[in-house]
């Protein structure tokens, strides 16, 4: 049958339909020779004019795999919408994601600070490869949001972040409860004080539907911080995952990344020294994730910002903690919703002077241009403190230096544990032998539990060590035991922790010559983590200390294993440049 060849009033390369630009479709859709690729578009729905408009890709991380992501394809379709009635053509995809709270304390943890480099690769990989002109990205679980952000900023393509919501608080025995009341619980059943019954019946209540997990932990962090960048739409991080509210955001996010390709606004426009800086200031005045750490550093990286450890002190000095949240607070993320969410309080911080109102927005405004006219939280609430009556008058993330940790560590320190810490250590190389000692009761009042060889290179994948911190809360011992390690925690830890020891363990830092017994001294005023041993006796320890083995040598871990760099310059994967 021979071929029939379109007029040239019908062929792709006529005259577009829209005005709209197409700076990276052209190249694979126009043309007598782009044919064959056209013709794969048909296959999936595109037609004729479809070839006229910008595409837009929609990336979302729906999986059936977590509670965080389940509802996520809706938020693609919704978008999809919002990017079809503004004159462009959506195509959707979606990424990986793994549940942290269901791999905590086992081996599978290993992987998920691992996926926030898959998926910022595999999002770069899609979007390069399929000449998409612009972007929006759809996170949900922890490492989807900061790995989205930092796959977008290495396209620098016109995008937008959107996140797909918080959980609602599940009730149990007349209160609210989350993931993080059961991981306690297993350090209460081990303590005898819960029967399995009761731990049963609250592992059925814990999280009653879709959403992120339901207090400032990492994912409500990442993406308070990611609005605070001004890569999502104002208040987009406070909504409740399955809402009207979320659907109006995933689909004006459609609208406003065509806006934005019409004006060429890209993603390094926006994410700004000054833009980081906001997003530090908001994590501290939530009581956000010491992961918030990291995945700033990284996203900073990648974006070719110059960021480090030491602008957190400068920043938190003053910056106070003014939300009331859980894990170290009493309101769950669902409270702050009600009363209006991260806007009012980035509109008191910027009344303050405590926000760069000159940041830019993917709205195209200025951060103080969109937050003109928001309105403060109701009189009566208790979620966001004032000024004049902080949770804690500075930053509750504390870095800390010594001998213990030359390139830095990354201490949690709410105030209601203290600020020094004075203990002897009780040293295991791994989280599961640690946690053993938790749940049998052999970890005592005044222990320094040191958990080591978890680090980005040595676990391999810094695993988060919610699982020992919570049975440590659930024993009752969270205020008379201190933790430190060179793995991370996740945002539902409290107590006395610090994380992110660098150099790590396994890279022969100081954490690996630490000997059960020896005198540890945290002091958070001093910003200092000392190991009380003489420099002598250091030496001597060092001389003997053998080279681990890796656990893995293929696969995955293997590969971030061999590229991946400190925790104090955020874990990333891309090599310096």
């Amino acid at each position: 049958m021979p071929i029939r060849r379109p007029s040239r009033s019908t062929s792709p390369s006529a005259s577009p339909a829209t005005s709209l630009p197409r700076p990276h479709s052209s190249a694979v859709v126009d043309g007598p020779a782009r044919a064959a690729g056209r013709a794969m578009l048909h296959a999936v729905g595109f037609t004729r004019d479809d070839f006229r408009k910008p595409q837009i890709g929609v990336c979302g991380s729906w999986s059936a795999v977590t509670p965080c992501n389940i509802h996520l394809d809706d938020l693609v379709r919704a978008t999809s919408a919002g990017v079809t009635a503004a004159g462009a053509r959506p195509v959707a995809f979606h990424t990986i994601t793994v549940s942290d709270g269901i791999s905590m304390g086992t081996d599978g943890m290993r992987y998920s600070l691992v996926s926030r480099e898959v998926i910022a690769d595999s999002l770069e990989t899609v979007v390069g490869a399929e000449g998409f002109d612009g972007v929006v990205a759809i996170g949900g679980c922890d490492k989807n949001m900061p790995a989205m952000v930092m796959g977008l900023a290495r396209l620098n393509r016109p995008s937008v972040f959107v996140y797909g919501g918080t959980i609602m608080p599940g009730i149990w025995q007349g209160q609210p409860v989350d993931i993080v009341t059961v991981f306690e619980a297993v350090g209460t059943h081990a303590a005898g004080r819960m029967t399995d019954a009761e731990l049963a019946d609250l592992e059925q209540h814990a999280c009653p539907g879709a959403g992120s997990c339901g207090g400032m932990y990492t994912a409500n962090t990442m993406a308070c911080a990611i609005e605070a960048l001004g890569l999502s739409l104002p208040n987009s991080s406070a909504q409740a995952a399955v809402s009207d509210a979320k659907r109006r955001d995933a689909e004006a996010a459609g609208r406003v990344v065509v806006e934005a390709l019409a004006r060429n606004l890209r993603p390094r426009d926006i994410l700004t020294r000054k833009a980081f800086e906001n997003a530090i200031t908001v994590v501290i005045a939530l009581g956000g994730s010491t992961n918030a750490v990291l995945h700033l550093l990284a996203m900073a990286r990648t974006a070719g910002v110059r960021l480090t450890i030491d602008d957190f002190t400068r920043i938190g000095r003053r910056v106070p903690v003014l939300a009331d949240l859980r894990p170290s607070g009493t309101y769950m993320m669902a409270e702050l919703v009600r009363i209006g969410g991260v806007t009012p309080l980035m509109k008191r911080l910027l009344d303050r002077g405590l926000l760069h109102g000159d940041a830019l927005t993917v709205t195209g405004q200025r951060l103080s241009e969109s937050l003109r006219g928001v309105a403060d939280y109701p009189a009566d609430q208790l979620v966001v403190r004032p000024f004049s009556a902080p949770v804690k008058p500075d930053s509750h993330l504390v870095v800390l230096r010594g001998n213990l940790a030359p390139e830095g560590a990354v201490a949690k320190i709410s105030g209601k544990e203290g600020e020094r810490f004075e203990g002897c250590a009780r040293v295991f190389d791994g989280e599961e032998r640690a946690q053993q000692a938790i749940l049998g009761g052999r970890v005592k009042a005044g222990d320094v539990v040191v958990i080591r060889y978890e680090g980005p290179k040595g676990g391999p994948g810094m695993r988060e060590m919610l699982s020992p911190t919570s049975a440590l809360m659930g024993r009752g011992l969270g205020a008379h035991v201190a933790l430190i390690t060179d793995g991370r925690f996740s945002g539902g830890t409290h107590g006395f922790v610090v994380g992110h020891v660098s150099p790590e363990a396994s890279l022969g830092g100081p954490l690996a010559l630490v000997k059960t017994g020896d005198r540890i001294v945290i002091d958070a005023r001093a910003r200092s983590i000392t190991l009380a041993v003489t420099a002598a006796e250091l030496a001597r320890r060092r001389r003997q200390l053998r080279p681990r083995r890796l656990p893995v040598r293929t696969g995955v871990l293997a590969k971030y294993a061999a590229l991946v760099g400190s925790a104090s310059e955020g874990a990333v994967t891309d090599p310096k440049k």
